[in-house]
C-alpha cells in the first residue's frame, strides 16, 4: 500500500500566519504538523509516501524531510496548483499508486489512541486482500461542520452526507481514507460539487453503494484533532504537551516510530540525530533507543 499527504490548500482561516508559510509546517508543540500525518503512515506499515502540497511550499517541505531516508521512509512530492478537492490527490497521485492501493492523511490531522497501529495495520491488510475501502469515524458535538456517516442498528454504515444542515448522526468521518485502487477510475468518473471540487464524500458514496465500504469507529480513548483554526491549533498544542509531559512520551516523534517500526538502526539513528544535541528532543531519542 502506498501513502499520500495531502498538504496544500491556502489556509486562510489562519492567515496571517500562513501567509509565507504552509499549515503543515507550523509546531504543534514540539515539531512541525506534518511529522504527525506522516507517523500515522508509518506506524501502518507504509513506507512509500508522496507529499502532495501547493508550488510556494513544495521546496520547504523538501528542506525539512528530504527524501525521508532518514526516517526510513521513501518520500516523493507532487503539486496541487489549485484547491480542486481532496479526492484530487488520486489523480494527482496516480502515476505514484500505479497499481497499488492508497491511504490518504490529510496533513492538518492529528490522531492519537491505544493500539492505534494493530487498527491501522488490520485495516492494511484487509484492504490489500479483499479490496474495498476503510474510513473512520469519531464523535463530534458540531456535525454540521463535518462529512457525517449514518449507521443502522448493526453499527453498518446507511448513508454519508457532506456538512449536513440536518445531520442523520454525530459521527464524523476524519482525514482518514484507505482505497484499493479502483479508487483512481472512481476518482476520474466525478464531476465538480456546487464549490467546483471533487469531494472525497462521492468517493466514499460510490463504495457505499457497492457494499464494499467498512467505517471504523473511533471510540473512548482516541483523540483526533483538527487544527484549521487558531484556536483548534493552539488546543492541539497544549493537548500534546499535557500527554506528553505527563506520560513521558513524545507523539509522532518520526524516528522513534522509525526504531519501533524496525525501519531504522540504532545506530542509523545517533547518526543522523547527531546535529540535534543539547536539545530535548535528542535526549529524547537517545532515552528511547
Amino acid at each position: 500500500m502506498k501513502g499520500i499527504v495531502l498538504a496544500g490548500g491556502l489556509a486562510t482561516r489562519l492567515y496571517p500566519t500562513t501567509i509565507v508559510t504552509s499549515k503543515q509546517l507550523l509546531p504543534v508543540f514540539d515539531k512541525p504538523m506534518i511529522y504527525y500525518p506522516l507517523s500515522v503512515l508509518m506506524l501502518a506499515g507504509i513506507k512509500d509516501i508522496l507529499i502532495i502540497t501547493t508550488p510556494s511550499d513544495i521546496l520547504n517541505f523538501k528542506k525539512l524531510l528530504g527524501d525521508g531516508k532518514k526516517f526510513g521512509i521513501n518520500l516523493s512530492y507532487k503539486v496541487q496548483y489549485a484547491p480542486r478537492g481532496i479526492a484530487e490527490a488520486f489523480i494527482i497521485g496516480e502515476d505514484f499508486i500505479k497499481d497499488d492501493s492508497v491511504t490518504l492523511i490529510l496533513g492538518d490531522n492529528i490522531f492519537f489512541g491505544p493500539k492505534f497501529s494493530t487498527l491501522l495495520n488490520n485495516a492494511v491488510k484487509k484492504i490489500n486482500s479483499n479490496g474495498g475501502a476503510q474510513i473512520f469515524a469519531y464523535t463530534v458535538k458540531d456535525p454540521n461542520r463535518f462529512g457525517i456517516v449514518e449507521f443502522n442498528e448493526n453499527l453498518e454504515a446507511i448513508s454519508i452526507e457532506e456538512k449536513p444542515l440536518k445531520p442523520k448522526s454525530n459521527y464524523a468521518i476524519t482525514g482518514l481514507y484507505m482505497y484499493d485502487n479502483s479508487v483512481i477510475e472512481y476518482t476520474k468518473s466525478l464531476k465538480p460539487s456546487e464549490r467546483g471540487e471533487l469531494e472525497i464524500s462521492d468517493i466514499n458514496n460510490i463504495y457505499l453503494k457497492n457494499g464494499n465500504l467498512k467505517v471504523e469507529i473511533l471510540g473512548r480513548g482516541f483523540a483526533w484533532l483538527d487544527t484549521g483554526t487558531h484556536q483548534s491549533l493552539l488546543r492541539a498544542g497544549q493537548y500534546v504537551q499535557t500527554i506528553e509531559e505527563n506520560q513521558g512520551i513524545k507523539i509522532a516523534c518520526l524516528e522513534e516510530v522509525a526504531y519501533r517500526m524496525g525501519y531504522l538502526t540504532k545506530k542509523e539513528i545517533l547518526s543522523l540525530i547527531k546535529d540535534y544535541k543539547n536539545n530535548e528532543y535528542y535526549e529524547y531519542i537517545r532515552s528511547i533507543i
